[in-house]
């Protein structure tokens, strides 16, 4: 099992919902208002009257062969409009209760 962590902007929550769903990816953490700042060329998400935009956060344990495709759907809704942006992480998952 792998922990995928992704951190989107809220412009892209329901994509990122219909994404889980069609994948059946059913159980998952989610955090609103995330701020940040990319590390290469993203926009600061501060929910200030500077930088107004916020993201927000899933982690999801899912099944090591549902990682590829999870992060192949990610890459692409990413594509379509890099600004907005959407970033997904992987680890191992050792153990679970």
């Amino acid at each position: 099992m792998k922990a995928v962590f992704i951190v989107f902007n809220q412009a892209n929550t329901e994509r990122v919902e219909y994404m889980l769903d069609k994948l059946e990816i059913r159980g998952y953490t989610w955090w609103s208002d995330v701020m940040g700042r990319g590390s290469e060329t993203g926009e600061p998400r501060m929910g200030t009257h500077t930088w107004p935009e916020l993201n927000s956060a899933i982690l999801t344990i899912v099944p090591d062969e549902k990682v590829d495709i999870l992060l192949e759907k990610i890459k692409k809704m990413d594509d379509i409009n890099l600004e907005v942006g959407v970033r997904a992480f992987v680890w191992e998952v050792l153990k679970t209760i």
